[in-house]
């Protein structure tokens, strides 16, 4: 399918917070490419129209252009950067946020034999997966993005077309990942309740064997399900979050370095800035400082 009408379409409804009149539709348009920034991904399907973005989770790199799309069954800590996009070529992406009752319907109407199964507890698969997006998939973006223009008809056809684009993507090649986010007894949804735990408490100590009870598994079976979404153990996607949650307090607290580190975890101010710096490539006053001057109007305030 012919992706200029979708540039058009995305182009035209772009907002600075991405937001747009249809619930859990949004569009981005980013005009930059500035150095890898963390981020977190939500649970997401991203269809990128023009541009391409590169996502790092752990070891895993992932990179998805025009005409691809991204889908997220958990929200990871991430780092993200956009490429080949300048002001005159902005990066233009759909979003569709994937909440479980949806997809947990749709399988529920689905025919035997329409969808995969996976038996319950069966072994999940990684929460973040990139493929080429089919025209079928493309054209239920579109007709959706339409509806922007048309709010006579958007209340009723918008919740029609969202559902179409759910099945296009849990029928397609990265089903499983989307497809496992609304089964309520899937390997995922055990690992979500670790993670759910893990974003919640990050600041607190935990051992391995007591989110793998938390979870309904054996230490193995958690272990090796958790490593399987998430591309971390468990301990690395802990310091994932506590230093990502630092980066915020700093940009508001740059001078207390110590107080931050030790309100997201650190028992060691060292070991805190020995961590930040391999994960943001600068220590945490140096850090904290660039992105004070980085905040619109912080020169001249």
């Amino acid at each position: 399918m012919d992706l200029e009408e979708l540039r058009t379409l995305l182009a035209r409804h772009a907002r600075p917070d991405a937001t747009t009149t249809v619930d859990g539709v949004l569009v981005s348009k980013v005009d930059r490419s500035d150095a890898p920034e963390p981020a977190t991904t939500g649970t997401v399907l991203a269809v990128i129209a023009q541009g391409a973005k590169r996502l790092a989770l752990g070891d895993r790199v992932l990179e998805y252009g025009a005409g691809q799309y991204l889908v997220a069954s958990v929200d990871l800590p991430v780092t993200g950067q956009f490429l080949r996009v300048g002001p005159d070529r902005p990066a233009l992406g759909f979003g569709l946020v994937l909440e479980p009752s949806d997809i947990a319907e749709l399988l529920l109407l689905a025919g035997p034999g329409d969808v995969p199964r996976a038996g319950p507890g069966g072994t999940a698969v990684p929460a973040l997966a990139v493929c080429d997006a089919p025209d079928e998939l493309l054209d239920a973006v579109v007709r959706l993005l339409r509806l922007l223009d048309r709010p006579r008809d958007r209340a009723v056809l918008a919740p029609l077309i969202k559902r179409e684009i759910l099945w296009r993507v849990m029928t397609g090649e990265q089903g499983g990942t989307v497809r496992q986010l609304g089964l309520a007894d899937s390997g995922l949804s055990h690992v979500a309740r670790a993670v759910a735990w893990i974003r919640s408490h990050y600041a607190q100590p935990f051992r391995v064997e007591d989110l793998a009870r938390l979870s309904g598994m054996s230490q193995s079976a958690f272990y090796r399900n958790f490593q399987a979404v998430t591309a971390m153990s468990p301990l690395r996607f802990q310091k994932q979050i506590r230093l990502q949650e630092a980066r915020l307090l700093l940009a508001a607290r740059p001078g207390d370095v110590t107080g931050v580190a030790h309100r997201v975890g650190y028992d060691s101010p060292s070991q805190f800035s020995r961590e930040y710096r391999r994960q943001f490539g600068a220590p945490p006053s140096r850090d904290a400082a660039r992105l004070l001057l980085d905040t619109p109007g912080a020169r001249h305030g």
